[in-house]
């Protein structure tokens, strides 16, 4: 009768990195759109200290520009605008 509710084994879905290659091999196949999307979770836990003034990563944008990926900052934003 409680079959049904036996719990079933998980499967992890990550995989160990066995070596540092492993990263480069997979950052290299990425194009510029999956870097930004990388940036874009990595700066969560980022803060960029530049001309005395800190800038936390999730108050920053990342876009790709040509063939170069450009980071702004909300306030970059603000100071650019025509008002």
């Amino acid at each position: 009768m409680f079959d049904k509710f036996k719990r079933k084994k998980q499967v992890a879905v990550s995989q160990e990195i066995q070596h540092p290659s492993e990263i480069l091999d997979l950052f290299v196949r990425l194009n510029l759109f999956h870097q930004v999307a990388l940036l874009r979770l990595m700066s969560r836990n980022l803060v960029i200290n530049m001309n005395g003034k800190s800038v936390l990563g999730h108050e920053m944008n990342f876009e790709v520009n040509g063939a170069m990926i450009e980071a702004t900052s909300d306030d970059d934003l603000t100071e650019t605008g025509d008002t």
